[in-house]
């Protein structure tokens, strides 16, 4: 330092740790879009937003991240509803990591059942299976499928219900393992054959035995103007499909696309 300010050794440092600590004063603010508050991607990634939807019955977070283009088509992606199937994540995770994408305005919810994710089981951490907790045909169920005291009694189940009411996306997957298809018997059955026909998976009905009750894709196709569809991998689809295959075509199913962005 020259000239005939001279600062105590002491304040210097604490200066310099003080500017290295700032943040950028160039920082953009976060954009607002559709009622949802979006934060700025910091690198040239896909996530353009990301919006803390609720909490699991044990505190853990339900988080979704916009990736695509605002003004596309809307479409939500859906994984982990049941903990014990937890592979098509990967899915999602790839989508959300890599490059940006172009072509669709996309959500992604990788962790519906953040508690049975972390326990490696079906249901939610009251034991409640969040695909029969929907308030749309719901009948009192129990074992392996039960529903809940009511509708919506789950805390997970009242987070999703406000995100897609509010996101009215024109179209959903809703990824689940291990019967491997597509299901058919949906609201429209054209969208479906396109999936199965993208993700080259074998066209299935998924019918519960009878009569579908409280499941998410019933209770969205009745309540809303878009369509809710399921699709089933196997019981241990490799790594390689999930993380590069099956992410792959799923944008082709939506005529989206990764770009490169100059670092």
């Amino acid at each position: 330092m020259t000239g005939r300010f001279r600062a105590p050794l002491g304040a210097l440092l604490a200066a310099a740790l003080v500017v290295t600590a700032a943040p950028p004063a160039t920082t953009a603010a976060a954009p607002v879009a559709s009622g949802l508050a979006t934060t700025a991607a910091a690198k040239a990634d896909a996530v353009v937003g990301r919006r803390k939807l609720g909490e699991s019955v044990r505190g853990r977070p339900i988080m979704a991240y916009r990736l695509g283009e605002r003004g596309k088509p809307k479409v939500v992606l859906i994984s982990t509803m049941h903990g014990d199937e937890r592979a098509t994540r990967q899915i999602l995770w790839s989508l959300k990591d890599r490059r940006p994408i172009r072509g669709v305005d996309l959500w992604v919810i990788p962790t519906f059942n953040p508690d049975g994710a972390a326990r490696g089981t079906r249901k939610n951490a009251r034991g409640v299976d969040l695909n029969r907790n929907f308030p749309y045909r719901w009948a009192d169920l129990d074992g392996a499928y039960e529903s809940g005291p009511r509708p919506k009694s789950e805390p997970e189940t009242r987070a999703v219900i406000r995100f897609l009411n509010r996101v009215q996306p024109r179209r959903i997957l809703s990824f689940h393992q291990p019967l491997y298809g597509v299901d058919q018997d949906t609201k429209n059955r054209r969208f479906a054959r396109r999936v199965a026909r993208k993700l080259k998976l074998p066209k299935k009905v998924f019918d519960c035995g009878g009569v579908c009750h409280g499941t998410m894709t019933s209770w969205y196709n009745h309540r809303h103007d878009g369509a809710a569809l399921t699709v089933e991998y196997g019981s241990s689809p490799s790594r390689r499909m999930m993380r590069r295959t099956a992410p792959n075509r799923v944008l082709d199913v939506f005529g989206a696309r990764r770009v490169r962005v100059p670092r």
